[in-house]
């Protein structure tokens, strides 16, 4: 589904070779465009999952998971691939951005309390975390946009995490982010709003669990 595309124009399969980054993270493979706000979003023939806020492509082989309140507001939605989960969501965020500087620090010391070996790497968009615990890897990967923050997860066995995160990369590559016009305090996780069809879905496992 994915054309993973270098800077030079040519393109590999998103699901082929490693990521193309040394022991120290640098990469030399990189995807162009996205992620794209709302009225930037380009005119193409890429399928997109809309959930509101965030738009974004699903990879071939991967089911969705879905993570809602008791209360019922969702609360983030993960694609469960072959080789890991990926996590995609978006936050309010300042004219200003540079958003992901601040966050990604707190991350970091939340992680370390944790007990999580981590550790900064240079990715496409800005600098990236990868942290290692007992029972998986992770990569946290930002990107600050006009009054809005992304931020991909990828969680994975340690030796899928290379694979998982180009897949990653090629998800927020072709994202598309809604702001919306409404005023929001910073930080604070724009609405995920599910497919009509999704949302009857789960509304039908939450009867058929309750009786």
């Amino acid at each position: 589904m994915f054309g993973w595309r270098r800077r030079d124009g040519r393109e590999d399969d998103a699901g082929g070779s490693e990521i193309g980054e040394d022991h120290h993270g640098e990469v030399d493979s990189v995807p162009e465009g996205g992620p794209y706000d709302r009225q930037e979003a380009p005119h193409d023939e890429v399928e997109r999952l809309d959930l509101g806020s965030v738009r974004l492509p699903v990879p071939e082989n991967s089911q969705l998971q879905v993570e809602v309140d008791p209360a019922g507001p969702v609360r983030a939605v993960h694609l469960l691939t072959p080789s890991g989960r990926l996590t995609v969501s978006a936050f309010a965020a300042p004219r200003t951005g540079d958003l992901w500087q601040e966050v990604r620090q707190e991350l970091v010391e939340q992680l370390r309390s944790d007990g999580a070996e981590v550790r900064h790497e240079q990715g496409i968009w800005d600098t990236e975390i990868v942290a290692d615990t007992d029972r998986t890897s992770l990569r946290f990967v930002g990107v600050d946009g006009p009054r809005w923050l992304l931020r991909g997860v990828a969680a994975s066995p340690s030796e899928d995490l290379d694979a998982c995160t180009k897949l990653l990369y090629a998800v927020i590559d072709e994202t598309i982010v809604d702001r919306g016009t409404e005023p929001m305090p910073v930080r604070t996780p724009l609405p995920i709003e599910l497919p009509e069809e999704i949302a009857q879905h789960i509304q039908r496992q939450q009867e058929q669990a309750g009786t």
